[in-house]
């Protein structure tokens, strides 16, 4: 068994990382455990930027196997916005019903054959001594112009899923786990850890 600090705040990406790790011979440990844990500015100007940094940084402040994610949406439409300022897209960092409610204002115009957006995901898995290793995984599908759904968090209640027909809100948590950007990047992250699980 290893440990894997999670360097999130966000209890439900935690959540959904915990549900994808079990019985993998990981052991995931949240933020929670590190109440001194540094404040790490995501001033990155691209996913990968974002969780590289925060990867490396809480790995060398914990000493543990850390995992850390940056996660958006782009909207073709608004040239790829709100992007690597998804969480604070109204200006207060994890507000999800004002990120909603911008995005809606936003695309109110938009019509209904052009509201094509992805759910973007990368991950870096870094050690303490300093190596770090990147995977992405993506979603897409399509901007409703209402909320759908009372699971997921974030935008998962605008946005829909064409193959369900359901927003990501809708659908039941192993099923979201499975399709999701967050679960495409970790399906590349499990041989890796399985393999330091293994060697450990």
């Amino acid at each position: 068994m290893i440990k894997l600090l999670v360097a999130t705040g966000n209890q439900g990406k935690l959540r959904e990382i915990r549900r994808l790790l079990e019985g993998s011979g990981v052991e995931v440990v949240g933020l929670d455990q590190f109440p001194e844990a540094p404040d790490v500015v995501e001033d990155g100007d691209t996913f990968e930027a974002n969780a590289r940094k925060k990867a490396l940084e809480m790995a060398q402040f914990s000493g543990y196997l850390t995992l850390a994610d940056d996660s958006g949406l782009t909207v073709a439409a608004l040239h790829g916005a709100p992007g690597v300022h998804s969480a604070r897209y109204a200006g207060e960092q994890g507000n999800d019903a004002a990120n909603n409610a911008k995005l809606l204002a936003e695309m109110s115009d938009i019509a209904d054959e052009k509201r094509q957006a992805e759910f973007n995901c990368v991950m870096a898995l870094a050690v303490p001594a300093g190596d770090c290793q990147v995977f992405a995984g993506k979603v897409s599908g399509l901007i409703m112009r209402g909320e759908r759904g009372d699971g997921g968090f974030g935008y998962d209640p605008l946005f829909m899923v064409p193959e369900y027909g359901k927003t990501m809100a809708e659908l039941p948590l192993d099923i979201k786990n499975r399709i999701s950007h967050r679960g495409a990047a970790l399906k590349q992250v499990l041989p890796v850890l399985q393999q330091m699980a293994e060697q450990a």
